[in-house]
């Protein structure tokens, strides 16, 4: 008899997407094929798109998992979230406003958290630095560090609140003295390299793995 294999919606913004990575395309599909080439892995369902945050995704998360639980209408076991580098980015100048205020960032995050708990095992990652000399990217959007941090620190937080396992990645990317190297020339997205980087740290995640494995 075959066991039916547990499914894993990862949903967020273009690392998700694997954007700027021709030849893995992205950490999650190297991690899709990683887990389809292994018995009884879970199957893995990408679901990002460019220049979502939390809103966004607070919006379609439920209408898209509930659909991807094809045998017998059997919903997902998992949720992976990775949000928060489009919401921290401010409009216009460098002192704009955020596109999401932190605080309204917090909060939304916390209460999407306990939503998505009531339904399946939640995972939430952290979000990539950014080389802020290329900044504005499209002309309009400033992302920087000092943000980037604060608001994964944000994440972070949440999540011990939540009680749903976190892997940080911003402050763990950006110790590493080439972590320029792994940032595409647009300052934001990761490169073939950085998906790379952010593939093999999944991989080595003990929470996701103890949940893919039991």
């Amino acid at each position: 008899m075959s066991i039916v294999p547990k499914k894993l919606i990862v949903i967020g913004d273009s690392g998700v997407l694997g954007w700027n990575d021709p030849v893995g395309g992205g950490w999650c599909e190297r991690l899709r094929r990683d887990w389809m080439s292994k018995p009884n892995a879970p199957v893995i369902y990408p679901l990002g798109i460019r220049g979502d945050g939390l809103e966004r995704v607070a919006l379609r998360w439920k209408r898209e998992w509930q659909v991807r639980g094809e045998l017998r209408r059997k919903n997902p076991e998992g949720i992976l979230l990775c949000i928060g580098l489009n919401d921290s980015a401010r409009i216009g100048r460098i002192d704009g406003r955020p596109q999401l205020t932190m605080e309204a960032y917090r909060f939304g995050l916390k209460q999407l958290l306990k939503e998505m708990a009531k339904e399946a095992e939640v995972f939430v990652m952290g979000i990539n630095p950014v080389i802020e000399k290329s900044m504005p990217y499209a002309g309009c959007l400033w992302f920087t560090n000092e943000a980037g941090s604060a608001y994964e620190a944000q994440i972070e937080a949440a999540c011990l609140e939540a009680d749903v396992p976190f892997m940080p990645i911003h402050k763990a990317m950006i110790s590493s003295p080439h972590w320029q190297s792994l940032i595409e020339l647009d300052g934001i997205h990761l490169n073939e390299e950085g998906h790379n980087w952010l593939y093999r740290k999944v991989l080595s995640w003990h929470s996701l793995n103890n949940w893919a494995n039991n």
